[in-house]
């Protein structure tokens, strides 16, 4: 397969990631920890995606040992997927693990990254309108950076994957919603038999059912919805729905 090949292959299977309506956000972001070596020449990829917050951040990676890293990054709070995270900015400049300026900024994530074998690192930002949600890290084994044409299609797959996760979140945003306004409707419905029964049961007008109904729900700690459910399947509290003598 050539180059071209692949990296055509890499953006059908972000794009088909959640091409079912799925809003899984693990899927896009194991798609593009595990293409990103073959097509940016890296030892490991992995990437953090963390749009509420930092310690809620989700983490995958190209292999056990680079996903072990970032975790641990995540805990330590510190390395390039942080710091490019918290900056909000674009790529940060790329590191060589063994420099004395990277070891004072990490002084978790260097020594533990050496011994893994990396030698240079670089986080890509995952851009969203309002802001960087996370970032595509990649580790090197060699002794050199990697090439500008290299972090030019690197932030590509970055951009594609973090439009690919909003509409991600934006479908669980929908469906949730759609649940909610699901139920309340039918909790309104249930109401309304509800109050039919009651005003038949206890010859009282419509208004006056519903502020029994919702009197007897309150005095006992209940759910107005659960409450109308009882009487209209003739479950309810006989005091509730027998007329007053």
């Amino acid at each position: 397969m050539t180059s071209e090949q692949r990296l055509a292959d890499a953006f059908l299977a972000l794009a088909g990631s959640t091409a079912d309506g799925s809003s899984d956000l693990p899927g896009p972001l194991s798609v593009l920890a595990q293409r990103a070596p073959a097509l940016l020449g890296a030892r490991a990829a992995t990437v953090v995606f963390a749009p509420e917050g930092y310690g809620a951040a989700h983490v995958a990676g190209s292999d056990p040992q680079s996903l072990r890293l970032e975790h641990e990054a995540v805990g330590w709070r510190e390395g390039p997927g942080h710091d490019c995270h918290r900056a909000d900015a674009g790529p940060w400049a790329q590191a060589a693990l063994d420099s004395r300026p990277t070891r004072q900024r990490w002084p978790h994530y260097t020594p533990r990254a050496l011994r893994l074998g990396y030698t240079h690192v670089v986080a890509l930002p995952l851009r969203e309108p309002a802001g960087t949600s996370g970032a595509l890290i990649l580790l090197s084994c060699a002794q050199h950076a990697f090439s500008p044409t290299t972090l030019f299609l690197g932030r590509s797959l970055a951009d594609f994957t973090a439009v690919i996760l909003e509409r991600a979140r934006e479908a669980a945003r929908s469906q949730t919603l759609t649940t909610q306004l699901e139920h309340a409707l039918t909790s309104r419905v249930v109401i309304e038999q509800a109050k039919g029964v009651l005003a038949s049961r206890r010859a009282v007008p419509l208004d006056e059912a519903f502020d029994l109904l919702r009197k007897h729900a309150r005095s006992r700690q209940r759910p107005v919805r659960d409450v109308a459910h009882e009487v209209v399947e003739g479950r309810a509290d006989p005091d509730l729905t027998d007329p007053t003598p």
